[in-house]
């Protein structure tokens, strides 16, 4: 029976994906490297070390570390989710439908516990989770399901019986491979990208969400 949800965090409940993105960008020009919309999105949903080894082995920059490029960019997001931020539309009322429903709820997020935790206490919703999970504990990052994996565990939840909800291909991946229901919740440039079809479900926003579709689950 179906009576757990684990939510992402970076692009499903808060409109932050752009601010990493400009992170990414400013941070990257610091050691001469360019890094476009385009090429960014490559790397979406994967933990910051990997994204900055990922563009360290194809633009081989010199004068940083690969550690110290991905500590300013953590900082620098950091600061701008505080300063720019904003709630994913439905935040609220996808929460208090699962709370309504008795579940329990959990998040598990490739970012760095850090910034889930800044992330979090600023938006007011660090205590709606019963459990939070980072990937940066993990032996590997989404698209492994292990941060989901881990999560459930410490929920004391079966896989089988929860709920995920992503809006990255990586992020549906991991919460798939973890035999988890998914709920596909992808930004507007993306949705009609075909590999949203591994979801068992595609919304255009989280207040799509019903009974009726958890009924379906």
């Amino acid at each position: 029976m179906i009576d757990t949800v684990i939510f992402d965090m970076d692009g499903l409940l808060i409109d932050s994906e752009p601010l990493w993105g400009q992170a990414m960008r400013e941070v990257f020009a610091s050691v001469g490297v360019e890094l476009s919309m385009e090429l960014a999105s490559h790397t979406t949903g994967l933990r910051t070390a990997e994204v900055v080894d990922y563009w360290h082995n194809y633009f081989k920059w010199r004068g940083k570390s690969t550690e110290q490029v991905t500590n300013e960019i953590i900082d620098l997001v950091t600061d701008k989710i505080i300063k720019k931020g904003k709630p994913m539309k439905g935040l609220d009322y996808i929460l208090d439908f699962f709370e309504q429903r008795k579940f329990k709820m959990g998040l598990a997020s490739s970012s760095p516990l850090r910034l889930i935790d800044a992330a979090t206490n600023h938006f007011g919703i660090k205590n709606r989770f019963q459990v939070i999970s980072s990937a940066e504990f993990e032996s590997h990052g989404k698209p492994h399901p292990a941060v989901y994996l881990a999560c459930a565990k410490a929920l004391g939840s079966n896989a089988l019986d929860c709920i995920a909800f992503e809006d990255s291909i990586t992020g549906m991946t991991a919460a798939k491979a973890a035999r988890m229901k998914v709920v596909a919740v992808p930004e507007a440039h993306n949705r009609h990208n075909k590999r949203y079809a591994l979801a068992d479900v595609q919304l255009n926003s989280l207040k799509d969400f019903n009974d009726d579709i958890l009924g379906q689950l």
